[in-house]
């Protein structure tokens, strides 16, 4: 088994009642840190599964047997250039040469902006590039995959993550 680290951004509890943290461990999050902030619980999970798809679907499920309400899982799916190179070990000025096409072509194009001088990119097309240009590893290029589905799904009001998340997964990395 292997070790997933994330977050999963939850909402419905009351962070002042004395069961606050122990209805998570009791409902199976032992793995996981929770806190509040900014009117959202986050529980940090350091999850032992077999696949990512596995973990944060445990996690969901743990978290709504919790009594919470899934907003989302992070890490977060909008990146920036210093983000990037954060999550890929590399250097701002390189990843901003990959940006501007400098030193390769066809990186992803920005998906939203913060301000006009402020480009936010989708983390899963990022990493998938990454991997192919032999920059990021397939699992890491996977994983984000993974939660970006999880977050399509999350969205939709599916929290069944369990099958649907492992088979698109899958069929992601079938494709790779």
């Amino acid at each position: 088994m292997k070790t997933f680290e994330f977050s999963v951004i939850a909402s419905g509890l009351d962070p002042s009642a004395d069961d606050y943290e122990s209805r998570f461990y009791d409902h199976g999050c032992d793995d996981a840190l929770v806190s509040f902030q900014k009117g959202h619980t986050i529980v940090d999970f350091a999850r032992e599964a077999e696949s990512i798809s596995d973990a944060i679907s445990s996690a969901v499920a743990d978290v709504v047997r919790a009594g919470g309400t899934i907003n989302r899982i992070e890490p977060d799916p909008l990146v920036s250039l210093s983000d990037i190179a954060t999550r890929a070990n590399m250097s701002r000025a390189v990843v901003t040469q990959y940006a501007k096409g400098n030193r390769r072509a066809a990186f992803p194009a920005p998906v939203a902006r913060v301000t006009t001088s402020s480009p936010l990119w989708e983390w899963a097309s990022v990493a998938c590039w990454l991997w192919k240009e032999d920059k990021l590893s397939k699992a890491d290029a996977i994983n984000a995959q993974a939660v970006k589905i999880a977050n399509g799904l999350v969205q939709t009001g599916n929290l069944e993550l369990d099958c649907v998340l492992n088979d698109r997964v899958r069929e992601f990395e079938h494709n790779l």
